[in-house]
């Protein structure tokens, strides 16, 4: 269902946001080129740059100066959910989105306000604003039936382009955001909320086409999870994939002989990547749901689950298709974030799920180059350069009966990205340390039932952390070798950034962030926020003044929940604080 909203309507409708406080005045249109290649100082995609590496090209602060950075401006967030804040700059301004749908625009030197978008609509009449329901206006509106499925209200990314910012949202919606004033323009319902539908990834832009990948795909129903591809002026949809096979498809046999309706999972809840000289967008599969085989009843591999896909952004047209971990059964995701790196002449992918296995695949054709286990999952082997799965004798879950896993279903990685360094030629990796008893149980195969688990968890350090839960891990891309590690008690609960200046950055649950030297793991500069740091760190650069923003957040899953309570006890932090806290070198 497309709303397209007016800029103003007679009545003076704003259409678009509980306020509006200004405007902004000098707004350079985003184009494709810059996407491509960022003015400097400047941050466009989510990870950066369209190739998704979490990498600055900025040296100011660097590490020989890193200890001297002073906080310059903090501001405080919506508290109404789970914060993992990626945010924009363009022009001087931070687009910041936060929990429930909301996006702020902050002046990115001092941290003032210009505008706020907040989803509900206020009508000025008589000089009066009155709250007028999304259901007056006929807009999408969120049923209250809606299934309050793991992660809904979160907003990791926006995306910006042309003078637009666009969001997705957890009423199953696309909007469309004037970047000058927060007004919408318009909104896209792609599906129904009350099937349980919702995103927590925003859309990317690839070849003029906003693309995104929608989540809340655990329900039994007679819908399938889907990637599309929307005209960014108009939010019209331009075409949808399935990212499960339907029976009668090619590969819907994969999922033997269950009808549609019982066929569930392959989510694509983090955004995708982008290459513009093949024309192609990489997004990320989750698992089948229900998570286990014996629960969900299938034999097969069930594709397009826990699969990287190569997608023609202009038609949807699938171009290729890897599955890292076919018939996937103990809930380890591989829909993470997709790194697109040369190595040895090779256009690569890599790749990491939650058994901390790093995939290289070929960019034009999906053939693996080389699949390097770290060492610390137990569940399956690897073939590294087949990349050949075969389950350990005992790890096929039975219903009702306990396996001893490592990872936890939470996983050694999640959505904490990891963040690439031309200078070093590695990638740098925030894990969690962390093992499970698990049971996995029935669950009643009708319309609106099915889910994830159920598992019962009994959660245990990992035999090799040292009773550490948090590491960061850096391993070297040529080779596949482990550079360095730093272990924590607490959590790495951000995604990690690397800097030109020879930095990584990231920030843990126990409300530190650090610099680190890329090179050798010396920890250079720590600072202490409000609660734990969480989300996407960025820097850029205003008036030849380089800034570093590190979000922090409340929510984020188990890795944010069970696993420090069950493991770190000792630890603790405050249940709110949303907000993103900026700091510079001093004048």
């Amino acid at each position: 269902m497309l709303i397209k909203f007016p800029h103003c309507l007679a009545i003076a409708l704003l259409m678009s946001c509980s306020w509006s406080y200004g405007q902004i005045a000098e707004f350079d249109p985003v184009t494709d080129e810059m996407l491509g290649d960022p003015p400097p100082g400047e941050w466009l995609s989510w990870r950066g740059e369209q190739n998704s590496w979490g990498y600055s090209p900025l040296e100011q602060i660097n590490t020989g100066n890193v200890n001297q950075l002073q906080l310059v401006w903090s501001w405080a967030m919506d508290d109404t959910g789970a914060g993992q804040a990626a945010p924009l700059i363009h022009n001087g301004v931070m687009f910041l989105p936060g929990p429930r749908g909301v996006i702020q625009a902050l002046d990115a030197a001092n941290g003032d306000l210009i505008w706020e978008y907040r989803p509900g609509i206020t009508a000025s009449i008589d000089g009066t604003e009155r709250a007028i329901s999304r259901e007056a206006l006929g807009a999408a509106a969120m049923p209250a039936t809606a299934y309050a499925g793991v992660g809904r209200g979160v907003q990791k990314n926006i995306a910006i382009y042309g003078e637009m910012i666009y969001a997705a949202t957890e009423n199953a919606s696309i909007v469309g955001i004037d970047a000058r004033s927060g007004l919408l323009v318009w909104e896209t319902r792609t599906a129904d909320p009350a099937l349980g539908y919702y995103y927590t990834a925003g859309p990317i832009i690839a070849n003029g086409v906003l693309v995104t990948g929608i989540t809340g795909c655990e329900r039994y129903k007679d819908d399938l999870c889907f990637i599309t591809g929307h005209n960014p002026q108009s939010g019209e949809e331009l075409w949808r994939f399935a990212t499960v096979a339907a029976p009668g498809t090619p590969e819907g046999d994969s999922w033997g002989d269950l009808p549609l309706q019982f066929r569930a999972g392959a989510d694509s809840w983090q955004a995708g990547s982008y290459d513009p000289q093949k024309n192609l967008v990489y997004y990320g599969t989750a698992q089948a749901k229900p998570w286990a085989r014996a629960v969900r009843g299938t034999d097969g591999d069930a594709l397009y689950t826990n699969s990287t896909l190569a997608l023609n952004p202009n038609t949807g047209e699938l171009a290729w298709y890897y599955q890292h971990l076919p018939g996937e059964t103990h809930d380890m995701d591989e829909v993470f974030e997709t790194l697109l790196i040369d190595v040895g002449g090779r256009e690569s992918i890599f790749k990491m799920g939650k058994l901390a296995i790093l995939w290289q695949l070929d960019r034009q054709t999906g053939e693996l180059i080389r699949a390097t286990d770290i060492g610390y999952q137990t569940i399956v082997n690897v073939n590294p350069t087949s990349g050949n799965i075969t389950y350990r004798d005992g790890m096929i879950p039975r219903i009702g009966q306990q396996i001893d896993m490592c990872p936890s279903t939470s996983g050694f990685k999640s959505w904490r990205a990891m963040a690439y360094s031309p200078q070093t030629s590695a990638v740098y990796v925030p894990i969690t340390l962390n093992c499970e008893l698990a049971t996995f149980g029935p669950t009643e195969r009708v319309l609106g039932g099915g889910g994830t688990g159920p598992v019962r968890r009994i959660n245990y350090p990992h035999p090799q952390s040292d009773g550490n839960l948090g590491e960061l891990l850096a391993l070297d891309i040529p080779s596949g070798e482990v550079k360095w590690r730093y272990r924590q008690r607490a959590p790495i609960n951000t995604a990690a950034l690397t800097t030109a200046g020879g930095l990584v950055i990231v920030g843990d649950w126990n409300r530190y962030m650090y610099a680190f030297d890329a090179e050798s793991g010396e920890k250079l500069w720590q600072t202490r926020v409000t609660t734990s740091a969480q989300g996407f760190p960025m820097t850029y650069m205003i008036d030849g003044k380089q800034y570093l923003a590190l979000p922090v957040g409340v929510g984020g899953a188990s890795w944010s929940s069970m696993l420090p309570r069950d493991l770190a006890p000792e630890l603790t932090r405050p249940l709110n604080g949303n907000s993103i806290h900026v700091f510079a070198l001093p004048d």
